[in-house]
């Protein structure tokens, strides 16, 4: 995680890719946002993404609030996929996933509540299509339900940078996909979100000391 931030945070970043939420909570005034991936995710708004809430496919629970204390796997505790928004989604209909398990990844969060070690977990969209696509484990899996759509994990460069051809280099990059690569990817396109579009999404309380 460290590396990560040291990246981010570098007067020499030209390009990199981060998450919703540590550009909101700690990047924004740090970094330029240059754009947005638009996502291969039906009904979803372009530059947008949601989370998959998945449980057990033989758990016979119907709603999320039925999970409120269940052992709850997230990856990251600046996750926006992972962790605020499953947490946003659910303080919006009265409660929070309160038994939270830290995986340190999506595919093992998704795996730890297939082997049993927890019961729910939000998997960001476009992963769990490629879990789907990829690990038979998913197989005993279904998904509860779906959170609201946030923006995408953007991509930004160092402050001191111009992000207009940085924005204009990757939509060309983009376009020139295979199909097979786009269709690997779950990338479509490019677009331009104000950040205001990102800090507009709430913070919600961190998960408990390990």
């Amino acid at each position: 995680d460290g590396a990560l931030w040291d990246i981010w945070q570098s007067p020499d970043l030209l390009i990199a890719q981060t998450c919703g939420y540590p550009f909101r909570a700690r990047l924004h005034h740090q970094v330029q946002l240059v754009g947005t991936p638009v996502l291969a995710l039906p009904d979803t708004p372009p530059g947008h993404y949601h989370s998959a809430l998945v449980i057990r496919a033989d758990d016979p629970r119907e709603v999320p609030q039925d999970f409120a204390t269940a052992p709850f796997a997230y990856n990251e505790a600046l996750s926006q996929s992972g962790w605020a928004a499953p947490q946003n989604w659910a303080a919006a209909r009265g409660f929070h996933f309160s038994n939270p398990v830290k995986t340190g990844a999506h595919r093992a969060s998704a795996m730890a509540v297939s082997e049993g070690r927890a019961d729910i977990a939000a998997i960001d969209a476009l992963t769990w299509d490629i879990l789907r696509a990829h690990d038979r484990f998913t197989d005993n899996l279904r998904v509860l339900a779906r959170t609201e759509p946030t923006p995408a994990l953007p991509y930004i460069t160092a402050q001191a940078n111009d992000p207009a051809p940085l924005f204009d280099a990757l939509q060309t990059a983009i376009a020139g996909l295979s199909q097979d690569d786009r269709t690997t990817l779950g990338i479509t396109g490019l677009i331009r979100l104000p950040a205001t579009d990102y800090l507009a999404v709430p913070n919600p309380p961190p998960p408990p000391p390990n």
